[in-house]
């Protein structure tokens, strides 16, 4: 059997312009619709907030599962963004980047994943710890 592929239905722009459109209307004005009619969904402006503060990881591991982040996951993450009590983000311990939820209580502060087969990490046992970035979305295939 031979496999058959078929490209986007969205090419991107109208194949006319106006004076090409074998209607007309009366009043000589567009429909207001008519502004939108050749905009295809944008994800840049749906996904990113910040352009020059907006990186995008791929996934490694499984440590954050329950969160709905899986291996091979697309990670779009925002350097400025501030830390906060229960954000993931993307971390830099001991040189090595971890994807955690940062979690602070009175005390102290750690890096929980959102796997059981993982540990919390205390923050305080180590002295190399800067937060890297938020992460504020996460693109996930099923194939």
């Amino acid at each position: 059997m031979e496999e058959e592929f078929y490209g986007a239905a969205y090419k991107g722009s109208k194949q006319f312009n106006k004076q090409e459109v074998k209607t007309a209307n009366a009043t000589g004005f567009g429909a207001a619709a008519d502004d939108y009619m050749e905009r295809g969904i944008d994800l840049n402006e749906h996904l990113i907030r910040n352009k020059p503060a907006t990186y995008f990881f791929k996934m490694k591991g499984d440590a954050m599962q329950q969160a709905g982040i899986f291996d091979g996951d697309i990670l779009i993450v925002d350097r400025s963004l501030k830390l906060a009590n229960g954000k993931i983000i993307v971390a830099i311990l001991n040189g090595e980047l971890l994807v955690r939820r940062y979690h602070q209580n009175f005390s102290s502060a750690f890096l929980i994943p959102d796997n059981d087969r993982y540990k919390p990490i205390n923050l305080a046992e180590f002295s190399d710890f800067k937060m890297w970035g938020v992460v504020v979305h996460s693109i996930h295939s099923f194939s």
